[in-house]
This record gives C-alpha cells, sequence and structure tokens, in this order.
C-alpha cells in the first residue's frame, strides 16, 4: 500500500501542472474579444484561473509529501500525534 501511495504522489506531482496548462490553452483558444458568449470574456478565466492556482500548488505539495514517504504511518489515534 506504501508503494501505491508513492506512486500516486508522483502522479499528483505531474496531474497537477497538466491541468494547470490544460486550462491556460483552453483560456487562450477560448477568450476572443470579438466573441458574444460568456466563455469569450476573460474576466472568467481570470477568476477560474486564479482559484485553481492554489489547487494545483496544493496537489504538488501533496505528491511531494506522498512521494517522500510522509503518509506511510498514519495515526490510528490522537495519542500518536507527535
Amino acid at each position: 500500500m506504501n508503494k501505491l501511495k508513492r506512486y500516486a504522489g508522483l502522479v499528483w506531482i505531474i496531474a497537477g501542472p497538466l491541468i494547470f496548462i490544460l486550462l491556460l490553452m483552453a483560456a487562450w483558444y477560448n477568450i476572443d474579444t470579438a466573441g458574444k458568449k460568456d466563455i469569450n470574456n476573460p474576466v472568467p478565466w481570470v477568476i477560474i484561473i486564479g482559484i485553481f492556482l492554489p489547487i494545483v500548488i496544493g496537489l504538488v505539495i501533496f505528491g511531494w509529501y506522498a512521494l517522500k514517504g510522509e503518509y506511510d504511518h498514519l495515526p490510528e489515534d490522537s495519542t500518536e500525534i507527535e
């Protein structure tokens, strides 16, 4: 199970920036000054990117800790917490 956690950490490290790059590419493709739909307006894209940036950073941090093995032993009760 610990190896699975470490592999999942690697997946999170790769998935975070990949998701963010795909989001930026979608914004670049859909923002159009001549467009009349809401998706062509840059304001919603800035809001979406601003919300997802901390999520992506959290995914990378979570993946790094999983890859380092910080989640190999999880406490069973509160007495094990240091």
